[in-house]
């Protein structure tokens, strides 16, 4: 399934953990919203804090929204 939107954040896997993809490059596995925040700063929003990230319409959430870390 394709995004329009430059960020995709897959479900949790069985170690909680969501997949990261950033204008289509897998960035890594995120485990909280802070780490999540990290993998965006480095792409280029350096601004961005994890209110500017939760709130992001650049982000397609899959399997749960911000709040959504555990299998």
């Amino acid at each position: 399934m394709a995004s329009d939107r430059p960020v995709v954040v897959y479900p949790p896997d069985e170690q909680g953990g969501r997949r990261v993809r950033v204008n289509g490059e897998i960035m890594g596995r995120a485990y909280s919203l802070h780490d999540l925040t990290v993998f965006l700063q480095r792409a280029g929003l350096e601004g961005w804090d994890e209110l500017d990230v939760a709130g992001s319409e650049l982000i397609e959430w899959r399997g749960g929204g911000p709040e959504t870390w555990e299998h």
